[in-house]
């Protein structure tokens, strides 16, 4: 029977290839002589052929219905209402991202997000709404603005919104070798954006750095989050339609899904799972490489990738710096430091922080966003963060390079200090061991000659400077007596004190 069709399916090809009417019925009698069966089965193939070839040529609908020329795939030069598509600069599961030039009321460069041709189901357009509503509610300079909405012809979604000109996060921070606390003073501004994000109640659930871009203002490096495509509302209702997460369905990025992601349960999910995602986001940035091997998860089933999110414990970022190997130096090289400098920077705090985020038990990770931010701003002003359990020697530590130049300038006063007064004591003492020299060696004998001389004016004044120097010595105490006469004189009124100027007298008093 095969071999039948297929000398039917010969004949029939050379007998098409004919370009008179009447060649086919020539060639037919010569090829199938006397068999009058075949040659009636190829002749009604011909014919049914040639009815075939004027099927489309006329509309079925008649001459006064014109079907729709219009493209079904935007492409560049597209007009969409007020926008003209420019350049495709991204593109997702369910939609596609053109930028594009705003012509009324204003001229400007915009992104335009349109859902994909085939996509256009009543999940995906709810999700797309719901993306579209939760952009709408947010105001932070840290996210990209929606500016508005509408439909194609084909009757596809779209909105419009900020464009990004900017780079992943992770290659901004290679590219522009940033270090450590350039890094970390980018990643705070990230915590705002998402603390912003769950103030209004929207949980992003799919931070990765794709959807973290880095772009320039007035000079400065500013994130700006981006793709709310999956995010969860948790206290409002973003659109009318039905948006339904199916069961045992992945919602997020494995390599930065939070175990209660993992587990597909999105009736279970709270801003803490935003908290375990910028968690590895800053362990990418610390180390060059998610906790999890990327890779492999992305190989592996749903329950592998349950079991590794869920069950295995990450290795903290300064260890995983000393087991890259040679990829290490690259790593320490584009945050321009050596690997031993890298692993001590990383060592402790940021250890601390890191792990806190990627606790297993949401109930162990920050509270909030803002907790996190926090905690990595004590970090850069070397205080004590509350991720760990510092010890008195650890605060110690931060208080000394906390106030380093407080302690240094104080420590150095008091140094001066501590000289001036040493030197002021040791000069002290000099002059005491001078006049107790002078006292003793010549004070002494000087007096005693004074006192042979009968001139005790000026011996009883050496003596008196020389009881300055040495009051308790035997020999002066000997010779005070010699240096004074006594005289007895009586006052009125009684009790005067009376002083010849020079040499105290000794004086008896009486009524009269």
């Amino acid at each position: 029977m095969a071999e039948d069709l297929e000398h039917i399916k010969a004949i029939l090809t050379e007998a098409l290839e004919k370009e008179t009417e009447a060649e086919p019925k020539a060639y037919l009698d010569e090829v199938c002589g006397t068999d009058t069966n075949l040659q009636a089965e190829v002749e009604s193939l011909l014919r049914s052929h040639d009815h075939v070839g004027d099927f489309l040529q006329v509309s079925p609908f008649g001459p006064d219905i014109r079907l729709d020329t219009s493209p079904l795939i935007e492409d560049i030069g597209t007009i969409i209402d007020r926008y003209k598509l420019l350049e495709k600069i991204g593109e997702g599961g369910m939609a596609g991202v053109h930028m594009a030039e705003q012509t009324k009321p204003i001229n400007r460069k915009v992104a335009l997000k349109i859902v994909k041709l085939g996509m256009d189901t009543k999940q995906v357009i709810a999700r797309f709404e719901a993306e579209r509503q939760t952009l709408a509610v947010m105001d932070h300079p840290n996210i990209a603005k929606v500016f508005d909405a509408g439909a194609t012809e084909t009757s596809r979604p779209y909105f419009v919104m900020e464009l990004v000109h900017g780079v992943l996060i992770t290659e901004y921070y290679d590219e522009n070798k940033l270090d450590t606390c350039g890094c970390l003073k980018l990643f705070v501004q990230v915590c705002h954006a998402v603390q912003h994000a769950h103030q209004k109640g929207i949980i992003h659930r799919d931070i990765k750095p794709s959807n973290v871009l880095a772009t320039m203002h007035d000079d400065k490096p500013v994130p700006k989050v981006i793709d709310f495509g999956i995010a969860k509302a948790t206290n409002q209702r973003l659109t009318e339609k039905t948006v339904f997460t199916r069961y045992a369905h992945f919602v997020g990025t494995p390599a930065y899904m939070s175990p209660e992601q993992a587990q597909m349960s999105g009736l279970d999910v709270d801003t803490r799972t935003d908290i375990y995602s910028l968690g590895v986001l800053l362990y990418e940035l610390l180390t060059g490489t998610t906790p999890f091997d990327a890779e492999k998860l992305r190989e592996a089933g749903y329950t592998e990738i349950q079991r590794i999110i869920c069950e295995m414990d990450p290795l903290k970022p300064s260890t995983k710096l000393n087991k890259l190997g040679q990829t290490l130096t690259n790593v320490a090289q584009y945050r321009q430091v050596n690997p031993e400098t890298l692993h001590k920077l990383v060592k402790g705090d940021l250890d601390w922080i890191v792990m806190k985020c990627l606790e297993k038990d949401r109930t162990q990770r920050y509270e909030t966003v803002h907790a996190l931010a926090e905690d990595v701003e004590r970090h850069l002003n070397n205080e004590p963060i509350l991720a760990g359990s510092p010890s008195l020697i650890y605060r110690a530590e931060k208080f000394w390079k906390r106030h380093q130049s407080q302690i240094t300038a104080a420590a150095v006063i008091t140094v001066l200090v501590a000289g001036l007064f040493i030197t002021a004591w040791m000069y002290h003492r000099s002059v005491n061991a001078r006049e107790l020299q002078w006292a003793k060696g010549e004070a002494l004998p000087r007096i005693i000659k004074l006192i042979e001389q009968h001139d005790y004016r000026q011996a009883f004044s050496l003596a008196k400077r020389a009881k300055e120097s040495i009051p308790e010595d035997p020999a002066l105490k000997e010779l005070w007596p010699r240096t004074c006469k006594d005289y007895s004189i009586t006052t009125t009124p009684v009790g005067a004190t009376v002083s010849n100027g020079v040499v105290p007298v000794s004086s008896s008093y009486s009524n009269t």
